[in-house]
């Protein structure tokens, strides 16, 4: 009896051993990433290759090098035949495939894999909710019976999921139905936002960028350092009162404002379009001269000019947030209003918390120390991000 029960015992570890290990290795799966519009839904797919070769041959996988050069439209053509989208009365919705790149994904419960990526739109006919429809889709799944695809939303601005978020929201899998051996057509029905919530995901966005964003918390701190103090012999020397403190400080905020929010609609409505990089080293430029402003002044009573001045370059990589959303035309006001509310809710928190500490220790004799002190580290941090950057 003692020997059954060893036995017993021995073959039920196995099979939680080799359970253990399935789970540590699972087949990669498809992945469907929805990015929600107005008027048209776009997205991504990505499909493992060694999958893709199962269901339908070519060494796709195998031979995996110029993949997309060499059978780009066998691969446009087979998924067209796959992926069809339609209205809950049947009628057929337009797919259009765009970019498609094969890339090597490491992943620790899968192993290594190649990828394939395919950049996609579709529309519905017209007058019908693109919010509640059947996704008929059956890529590689159509011959692969235990191949799953995971369907999530990246981007939905009504319902304030926005692709720069890490996180996407699921929306179900794509699967066979075992019951009846049919792959069933998957219905999406997604819940209807709003215009408010999608101005409140702004807001937070934009208090998100600069809690986020060290070079510009710091640009504001560099600001504040010589705010309230006099000019004499050229030199910083002693605080001025309250009052005009404060209203040079509102002064230089205000230009900043005004000059970031300009080239902040400017950006994002794409009339003006920089490089990301050479944005990021005058962004580091800004904050070097700011330093050496507050160490030592070099441009006194021109404050607002500059600060209205840098306002328009710092207002170019905010703006590179909002680009990529493909909003509407009142998607896109309203998110530029609520982003740029969202900043300037957050600068006036740092600047209601610095500032009267700033203003207190300016009146005492240990300011100097602490402003130059402050200047350098500014400077040196500033340095290092324009090195940085401009290696990259």
């Amino acid at each position: 009896m003692k020997k059954y029960k060893f036995l017993f015992l021995l073959v039920l570890l196995l099979q939680v051993a080799q359970w253990q290990d399935l789970q540590a290795h699972p087949m990669p799966n498809s992945m469907v990433i929805l990015k929600i519009h107005e008027k048209n839904i776009s997205g991504e797919i990505q499909i493992p290759l060694n999958e893709l070769q199962s269901a339908i041959g070519l060494g796709v996988n195998d031979h995996s090098e110029k993949l997309v050069e060499r059978l780009g439209d066998t691969l446009k053509a087979y998924l067209l035949q796959h992926i069809r989208p339609k209205t809950f009365d049947g009628k057929p919705w337009s797919v259009t495939l765009d970019t498609m790149k094969v890339y090597a994904i490491q992943s620790r419960l899968s192993g290594n894999y190649k990828e394939l990526i395919v950049e996609f739109s579709m529309s519905p006919p017209k007058y019908y909710d693109l919010r509640n429809f059947y996704f008929d889709y059956d890529v590689v799944l159509h011959q692969v019976a235990s191949h799953k695809i995971l369907v999530a939303v990246k981007q939905d601005w009504q319902r304030g999921i926005l692709s720069e978020d890490a996180t996407y929201q699921s929306v179900g899998v794509i699967d066979l139905d075992v019951p009846t051996g049919k792959i069933k057509p998957f219905q999406i029905s997604l819940q209807q936002g709003s215009i408010w919530q999608g101005l409140q995901n702004m807001i937070l966005l934009g208090v998100k960028h600069i809690q986020e964003g060290t070079d510009h918390i710091l640009f504001i701190l560099t600001l504040l350092l010589p705010a309230m103090l006099l000019v004499e012999n050229k030199q910083w020397g002693k605080a001025d009162n309250y009052q005009a403190s404060l209203l040079n400080l509102l002064r230089i905020v205000t230009a900043f404002t005004i000059g970031h929010s300009l080239t902040l609609f400017l950006g994002t409505v794409q009339w003006i379009q920089l490089p990301v990089k050479p944005i990021e080293v005058l962004i580091a430029v800004t904050i070097l001269i700011s330093a050496f402003h507050a160490y030592r002044p070099i441009y006194p009573k021109r404050e607002v000019l500059i600060a209205g001045s840098f306002g328009l370059i710092h207002g170019l990589a905010f703006a590179e947030t909002l680009t990529n959303l493909q909003l509407s035309t009142q998607q896109m006001i309203l998110s530029i209003l609520g982003f740029n509310l969202g900043i300037e809710l957050m600068q006036l928190f740092i600047i209601v918390l610095a500032f009267p500490v700033l203003l207190f220790l300016s009146k005492t004799a240990y300011y100097p120390i602490i402003r130059k002190t402050g200047a350098i580290v500014m400077m040196i941090l500033a340095s290092g991000w324009m090195i940085e950057r401009i290696k990259l």
